[in-house]
């Protein structure tokens, strides 16, 4: 297994808005808390943060969890004033590999069975990315891991510090 040094930590975030599934999220938490990358959970969300589930699948690993809450969207950007704010979606042409991340990035990623608003995207064009899938059967993949294979992106982009 390799050792590594001195931990260095990057500025990337990941914001849920509105996440509706418990284990996704533990998931999704877990993946933060390996990497280092705050986790804002944005909104309502479809469960209660202590749920059974949602701990289970975020293991023992949620006291290694950067963890912020905030009302709404107005709320994360006041949070994250340096943050370029990127914004997942299947709505859109531009693929997450055509895209030059920066450190200060904050991926945002909609719930499960609707993603992120119109409204959002439609204000965001610009910085609307998606994961391509050859099968136009699937509408989406799990979210649990679209936020992986962004974040692995994003990180490798901007000097991995997991190297």
């Amino acid at each position: 297994m390799k050792q590594f040094g001195t931990v260095r930590r990057h500025d990337m975030n990941i914001a849920l808005y509105e996440p509706e599934i418990p284990p996704n999220t533990g998931n999704i938490a877990r993946l933060c808390a390996a990497t280092l990358t705050p986790l804002h959970i944005v909104g309502v969300t479809g469960f209660r943060m202590d749920d059974r589930t949602l701990r289970r699948s975020g293991l023992d690993y949620w006291e290694h969890v950067d963890l912020h809450r905030h009302i709404d969207l107005g709320a994360l950007y006041a949070a994250l004033p340096k943050s370029r704010f990127i914004y997942l979606t299947t709505k859109t042409d531009r693929f997450y590999t055509d895209w030059a991340y920066d450190a200060n990035d904050c991926l945002v990623f909609g719930p499960e069975t609707r993603g992120l608003p119109g409204h959002i995207l439609e204000a965001n064009p610009d910085r609307c990315l998606t994961i391509p899938m050859l099968n136009p059967r699937v509408r989406s993949l799990n979210l649990a891991s679209s936020v992986a294979i962004v974040l692995y992106e994003a990180m490798r982009q901007c000097q991995n510090p997991l190297r």
